[in-house]
């Protein structure tokens, strides 16, 4: 960045990166090849404070704001770690927002700290095989039964619902047909993952295989009513708490792979020599990748309005889905333009831009496709019809 950052921000950065220099491509390579959640590395973030950089103070946190988390997973991704690296912190960076918001003070007491420490895994169960991004649609039904929810249904592309303690499950409470409004009669419950009534199967993937993405299904599970979050009926309001803060976050991992990516790249246009000199020395290899680079420079910047009008409690739906979308496509012109810089060799993993690739073009279909941005801000920016 060519501005100015405060001088915490430049010390997260600094700190992170010391962290994450102990961690190479091949501990990365490694990682993805096995299908083996990065333990040593979580667990060094973890006793650095990092994952819990977003929770309050109170609860064992750092207190900051989704501008240190964004960067603090920039900066992961940018090492190399890539989405492997940040997957395995985001959703106990951002996951917990709407318990920190809206949860009881016992819920609070109970979780975040365990959360802050990186002792207590938390998955995030929205997204369903029939629903896709339609999420009033969704089928999993939670019915009363005492001072316990019984919960029916089923998740899919549940991150880390494998090694999850806890998830928080988006329910249906009220059938869709009987509510006067689509988004209503959804129920937040931070359910046990690891309770009977419980199904967890691993999805096999083209990427991103050092953190499991899982279907989950739920057959009789019963959870407490003590781990209702908030109100019964409120989850899609208090789920927003949770999405705005994630597309900011996963702005912020794309621009960190971009960066990765346009750095393997543009080394290797230095130094590669064919008939007798640099390819970089060549307008065809050399624009592509000030292209890039500039692309990543303005798309950061909007990452940055994004985070800071989230923290100052500004409204940002516009700005967080602008920075998912400019990002996720910034970064994965970056990295497809590493591919064709590198050639034949892109294909060799030990240069790991064929991962950056495969990661960076997720991006651009989750957490949110592009094309429900393009929606968002046709309809609710530029007061144009719905269109679906």
């Amino acid at each position: 960045m060519d501005f100015e950052e405060p001088e915490h921000l430049r010390d997260i950065r600094t700190a992170v990166r010391d962290i994450c220099a102990g961690y190479d491509g091949e501990y990365w390579r490694r990682c993805d090849n096995e299908h083996e959640f990065p333990w040593d590395f979580y667990n060094a973030m973890a006793k650095a404070g990092w994952v819990g950089i977003s929770i309050p103070e109170e609860f064992g946190g750092g207190g900051g704001g989704i501008t240190e988390a964004s960067i603090v997973l920039e900066e992961v991704a940018a090492s190399g770690a890539a989405m492997n690296g940040a997957s395995a912190l985001h959703i106990s960076i951002f996951g917990m927002n709407p318990v920190a918001k809206h949860g009881s003070t016992a819920m609070k007491e109970a979780y975040l700290p365990r959360v802050a420490s990186g002792e207590l895994h938390v998955a995030f169960g929205v997204t369903e095989p029939d629903a896709g991004t339609d999420t009033p649609s969704i089928s999993t039904r939670a019915v009363r039964d005492g001072d316990e929810y019984v919960v029916h249904g089923q998740k899919v592309w549940m991150t880390k619902a494998h090694i999850a303690e806890k998830v928080l499950l988006l329910t249906r409470t009220t059938p869709l047909d009987q509510v006067d409004k689509r988004t209503r009669g959804m129920t937040l419950l931070l359910a046990d993952l690891k309770a009977p009534g419980v199904t967890i199967d691993l999805i096999d993937k083209i990427g991103r295989n050092a953190v499991g993405s899982c279907e989950v299904r739920f057959d009789g599970l019963r959870v407490s009513a003590d781990d209702l979050v908030g109100e019964e009926g409120s989850g899609f309001s208090y789920l927003l708490d949770g999405l705005n803060p994630e597309r900011i976050l996963i702005a912020g991992e794309a621009i960190g792979i971009g960066r990765a990516a346009l750095k393997r790249a543009t080394q290797y246009a230095r130094e590669r020599v064919v008939f007798g000199r640099p390819i970089g020395k060549n307008q065809g290899i050399s624009f592509p990748l000030a292209e890039a680079h500039m692309r990543l420079a303005a798309a950061e910047l909007v990452v940055r309005e994004a985070s800071w009008r989230y923290d100052q409690g500004l409204p940002c739906g516009e700005q967080a889905n602008a920075a998912k979308y400019l990002a996720s496509d910034a970064a994965f012109f970056a990295a497809d333009t590493a591919m064709q810089t590198l050639g034949g060799y892109a294909y060799a993993k030990e240069y790991d831009v064929g991962r950056y690739w495969v990661e960076s073009r997720l991006m651009k279909s989750a957490p949110v496709p592009q094309q429900m941005v393009l929606n968002f801000i046709a309809e609710h920016v530029l007061a144009l019809p719905r269109s679906y």
